[in-house]
């Protein structure tokens, strides 16, 4: 090891810098394509390519971008009112749970490393992790904020650009995704880096209960991650189904068509499910890794050693994360030139292998240089683990590639170039079941090689670093973050750039453009649910080694009745959840299509184009159903470890924890790949680009129409249930962490009775 504190001290934050700064040059890239008035960035009037004069296209344009904007702000705004009332009582939970483990003590404690030192007492413990608990959920909630408003402002401006060209509106939809990566990484790490820098002031060399206090960080951001991802889920998929089923099924109008009352409601969903419940969820891992990490090798040797820039590890690969991110996404920006359709989707599979790559080398460098030669790490029940730097770099460089290989494996089941999807297409022949069975064997079938990638990367971490190694595996596979987090939003932007395209009443070849960008970006979404769902299970696993050690569990045996009881139970909570979130969004797109058939049956001159639909009132109804059904779901994830920890203590929860993890990864990758298929499906035939596709379609045609209802039963999957399981066993995981030292002295007295 040769890097020093101040290495430590500068780097980080500055890398956390130069991404937000980063972030702001992409946004003044993008601002300078003009939606409010007539002139372009270049000095000249946007023409569509065959020579028509738009100005009064690019006033329509943005007029429905600032309907969309104002839904997603009404909603957002709506949410967070709940979520903040929420995270008070919750905070006062965390505070008065903690602190009474010692009894509400103001005296300071032994150290657990060292009974001989004297540690911050209990209230102390309580107020720092109620601190951090909130940090992180204003964190996550800012990220999900920042995220819609960089994707509301860039949607209109993808739409005129792909005017010009696909290449043109591909730039501006991958710079905006760009914006939000960089400022949610960069964000993110930085807070993170001066919570811990600001607790330490107060800790000093006691950096077991510092990084303890800092877990209620990650705890805070998941929070709020569970909230917006299910809540926006139902939002979105109430006016997505809403929209389809009765606009294309019983209408026979287009996709997005401006007759249709809810396309607002379905644009606006775009942005409020996928954009900001995506950031957040992605934040939230990203929190909970590094956490993770920082509670495990603050037991180690770097802990006793007080070694700064080891315990910090984390924190460097992040940052250097950063900085080999902001290369990955040049070549997308500047060094490569997209100039047709086909180009699309090989272009964003080059960012994940450019910046594994790259990331690769960043980990060697890193590991070499910030870890000492040898170290050892403490194992519950065992002798503690002599660990070398170069096994970790196999650890988090394991989490990288198995994340690249989930990466794959879902692009292969999701996108339509490839057989599985086009099977699912092909299935639509028969009609709409058929579609269903072809598109749930599909969606089993993927599961697969992703369990296999992460067991591997489970094994060879754990055999070489115990638990601090599955730790920065996870890591190793959020590195790439802002990355990641760019290809993701790319796909809502381009979503929506369709929607405003044909609701503009753009020319048919802009169309076709705009759905080009959204189908690469339907499968990129499906890729970054595979790495959020495979990370989830990495950072579940290092968070439930840290919950045992917390508690105090000598082993896990799941022979015992505790253990068992707990392990049945928490296999059979992801089911639960996902019947809450699944019937929720029935329900919402129950009084959704209902309004839709009014407003088409009760407005003279609505289906010729001569009135306007009251697109308000869909909104509404989605904001409404969203804010209601999300809280059950919420309250079923946050008050079950209380519950079970209490009420039948430390070893049933532990079994709960890794039953809810072993059967939620799998039916998350399951439905998010299911759903993406069937999406995807019906743009193959909805696209038409080879002689299979076309004797499918054209749109209208039975086979579409079966295509439309499989993508309409996986909307809530992929959009819904899928996505927030990921958070489900993470959050539990945390939280169980988080109140572990209560739970160790006050839990099970259910079973003490019983006794």
């Amino acid at each position: 090891m040769v890097l020093g504190d101040i290495f430590v001290l500068a780097f980080v934050p500055a890398a956390c810098v130069v991404g937000i700064l980063f972030a702001l040059t992409q946004w003044y890239i993008v601002s300078r394509v003009s939606v409010g008035g007539h002139v372009s960035n270049n000095g000249y009037m946007h023409v569509d390519e065959d020579g028509v004069d738009d100005s009064s296209v690019v006033a329509k344009c943005a007029e429905i971008q600032a309907a969309i904007s104002e839904g997603s702000e009404s909603f957002l705004y709506t949410e967070y009112q709940y979520l903040s009332v929420f995270m008070g009582i919750f905070s006062v939970i965390i505070f008065v749970f903690l602190a009474s483990v010692g009894g509400f003590s103001f005296d300071r404690q032994p150290c657990d490393y060292d009974p001989a030192q004297s540690c911050p007492s209990s209230i102390a413990n309580a107020f720092f992790s109620t601190v951090a608990f909130i940090l992180g959920a204003v964190t996550s909630t800012l990220s999900g904020y920042l995220g819609m408003k960089i994707a509301t402002y860039a949607n209109a401006r993808t739409t005129l650009e792909a005017r010009r060209g696909v290449g043109k509106a591909f730039i501006v939809a991958f710079r905006s995704g760009s914006v939000m990566g960089f400022l949610l990484a960069a964000n993110g790490l930085l807070v993170l880096f001066l919570t811990i820098l600001a607790f330490k002031l107060y800790f000093g060399d006691d950096w077991v209960g510092l990084y303890e206090a800092i877990t209620g960080y990650g705890l805070g951001g998941s929070a709020v991650a569970l909230f917006g991802r299910v809540g926006g889920g139902i939002y979105t998929k109430a006016a997505d189904v809403g929209a389809d089923l009765v606009g294309k099924i019983e209408q026979n109008i287009p996709e997005d068509d401006p007759r249709n009352p809810a396309v607002i409601a379905d644009n606006v969903g775009d942005n409020v499910g996928d954009i900001a419940g995506m950031g957040a969820d992605l934040f939230g891992s990203f929190a909970e890794s590094t956490c993770a990490a920082l509670v495990v090798s603050s037991i180690s040797s770097f802990g006793t050693d007080r070694n700064f820039v080891a315990m910090c590890f984390p924190l460097i690969i992040s940052a250097a994360g950063i900085f080999v991110c902001l290369l990955t996404t040049l070549f997308a920006t500047d060094l490569f030139t997209i100039k047709g359709v086909k180009e699309i989707e090989p272009t964003l599979k080059r960012q994940l292998v450019i910046s594994t790559v790259l990331m690769t080398g960043a980990i060697f460098l890193v590991s070499w240089y910030a870890l000492p030669e040898t170290f050892t790490i403490n194992v519950v029940g065992h002798e503690p683990k002599v660990v070398k730097n170069w096994h970790i770099f196999f650890c988090v460089g394991s989490g990288l590639w198995a994340g690249l290989i989930i990466g794959f494996v879902t692009e292969y089941f999701t996108s339509n170039a490839y057989q599985p999807v086009q099977d699912v297409a092909d299935s639509c022949r028969t009609g709409a079941a058929t579609n269903i069975i072809f598109g749930l064997a599909l969606g089993y079938k993927s599961v697969i090689i992703p369990v296999f990638a992460i067991a591997a990367a489970i094994y060879l971490s754990y055999s070489l670093a115990a638990m601090y190694g599955i730790a920065v595996a996870a890591l190793g596979m959020l590195s790439t973050l802002a990355t990641g987090l760019a290809i993701d939003a790319y796909g809502p932007i381009s979503d929506n750039a369709g929607g405003i395209a044909e609701m503009a009443g753009m020319s048919h070849e802009v169309r076709e453009r705009t759905d080009a960008l959204d189908a690469a970006g339907n499968t990129t979404a499906a890729i970054g649910k595979g790495f959020a769902i495979g990370s989830a299970a990495l950072v579940s696993l290092a968070l439930f080694g840290a919950y045992v050690s917390r508690a105090g569990i000598a082993s896990v045996d799941v022979i015992q009745p505790k253990e068992f009881v707990g392990l049945i139970v928490g296999a059979m909570l992801p089911y639960w959840f996902s019947a809450m979130t699944m019937k929720s969004v029935g329900k919402a797109a129950l009084a959704m299509v209902e309004e839709v058939r009014r407003q088409f049956r009760t407005i003279p001159g609505l289906m010729e184009g001569t009135t306007k639909p009251d697109y308000k009132r869909c909104v509404q109804i989605s904001t409404d159903a969203s804010i209601r059904e999300m809280i059950p779901p919420g309250a079923l994830v946050m008050l079950t470890p209380l519950i079970v920890g209490t009420l039948f203590g430390v070893e049933t929860l532990a079994g709960l924890l890794a039953g809810a993890l072993v059967s939620g990864v799998q039916i998350a990758i399951s439905a998010s790949n299911t759903g993406g298929a069937w999406d995807n499906a019906k743009k193959y035939i909805e696209a038409g680009n080879s002689e299979h596709a076309k004797s499918l379609g054209p749109k209208g045609s039975d086979a579409h129409k079966a295509a439309v209802i499989g993508d309409t039963v996986g909307d809530p999957l992929k959009d819904t249930s899928g996505p927030s399981l990921n958070i489900l066993i993470k959050l539990m995981a945390v939280e169980s962490l988080v109140f572990a030292p209560f739970f160790a002295a006050n839990g099970g007295w259910l079973f003490r009775i019983w006794t």
